[in-house]
């Protein structure tokens, strides 16, 4: 045990089935994200188009919490492929908040597993979208709550889709106390996010010092990019191909997203903004920061939307943008490169590709100093919620 409770960014809860229809009209029901049974097999749909990213919805069994790393690391899996029983912990916050005490763990940013994969099969139809992340966002704050407990804070989801819903919604999630909203990684429907037509939903988290979550997702590249390599247009999340992990899933729609703010010059306009990479990796970083550095200056006929930069655009990256790596990654590198304040503890708990024991976390941050092992372990994410560091 660490002498002092840790601040997660990347804790989950795997949703029920009634989370996006307890507070649908039922009017609207049958533009639900939902399961239905046809000849007696669930199937999973978001308004009239299948879902398929995740192979059930809705979850009775799920993968062990740090499952998967043992998996790689060739430990014997007893035959079942890593699945247990989904747990109460998983699913009620009365039982995460015990979970959390013997965690030793003081507060989390605590995010969906199903709503930050559900926006792309929505075909950009605002309607649709909205209709379905205002049910989820009531559920959300019904079921888990926005922070108001300073224990967890949960992450309301937002689109992009439609500029007057999207402010509408940022208007009550913020009175209802969030303290970090939900966004796709990726282009805003024939935008950049940071587009000025953006504005009034960036003045709005400029105001209110809340923090934009960019967590990793399905940005809709497989069906975009990798069908131009003869890739699947919409696998599962267990049957992308390695080309599709690896040049269209993970960290092609962070980068993307990340360099466009940074071009966009949004963070001159709107110096309170702070943007939260969760569950992205880091191995992403070092390449996009040299690449900004030098391409800054090649874009002689770019939009230049609020004015060239006047620094670095890796001078912007490490005041605005917060990394969460994977534990498996070289954290103290990524620490050296963009500081200690920039990185934040993710345990991903409790899904298997995450770990087991959150504060074993801190087994390969062992060469770097107590007081930076403090500021990614704790400070950094409490910071951002407004919590004592």
């Amino acid at each position: 045990m660490l002498d002092y409770q840790v601040v997660d960014a990347d804790n989950h809860f795997y949703e029920p089935r009634d989370a996006f229809t307890r507070h649908m009209a039922a009017a609207d029901m049958h533009l639900a994200v939902r399961a239905e049974v046809r000849d007696g097999v669930q199937v999973s749909m978001v308004a009239d188009r299948p879902y398929t990213f995740f192979e059930h919805m809705f979850w009775d069994k799920v993968g062990e919490p740090g499952g998967l790393r043992a998996r790689l690391k060739g430990m014997d899996d007893g035959g079942d492929g890593g699945m247990i029983a989904l747990q109460p912990e998983f699913i009620d916050r009365d039982r995460r908040l015990k979970q959390m005490d013997a965690q030793n763990m003081e507060a989390c940013i605590m995010l969906p597993t199903l709503a930050v994969c559900v926006e792309h099969f929505m075909n950009g139809n605002p309607e649709i979208t909205y209709k379905n992340f205002r049910a989820f966002n009531r559920w959300l704050d019904e079921d888990w709550g926005f922070g108001n407990d300073g224990r967890i804070f949960g992450v309301p989801m937002l689109s992009l889709v439609d500029l007057d819903m999207a402010v509408a919604e940022l208007d009550y999630v913020l009175s209802r106390g969030a303290k970090v909203i939900g966004l796709r990684p990726g282009p805003a429907f024939g935008r950049s996010p940071g587009d000025p037509y953006f504005d009034p939903f960036w003045a709005r988290i400029n105001e209110a010092g809340a923090v934009v979550g960019y967590h990793i997702g399905e940005s809709g590249y497989n069906e975009s990019v990798s069908v131009a390599w003869g890739e699947q247009a919409n696998p599962t999340s267990h049957h992308q191909s390695a080309f599709q992990w690896t040049c269209t899933y993970g960290d092609r729609p962070i980068m993307d997203t990340v360099a466009a703010l940074i071009y966009d010059n949004l963070f001159a306009k709107f110096p309170n903004v702070r943007i939260a990479s969760i569950e992205n990796g880091s191995l992403w970083v070092p390449y996009l920061l040299k690449a900004m550095n030098k391409m800054n200056r090649m874009g002689r006929n770019g939009p230049w939307r609020r004015g060239p930069l006047t620094e670095k655009p890796s001078d912007v990256f490490k005041r605005h943008v917060f990394v969460s790596p994977f534990h498996e990654e070289n954290v103290p590198a990524l620490a050296e490169l963009i500081g200690p304040g920039q990185v934040l503890f993710g345990s991903d708990w409790p899904h298997a590709e995450g770990v087991a024991n959150p504060q074993s976390y801190t087994d390969d941050l062992t060469v770097l100093p107590e007081d930076e092992v403090r500021l990614i372990m704790r400070s950094n994410t409490a910071q951002l919620l407004g919590l004592p560091a």
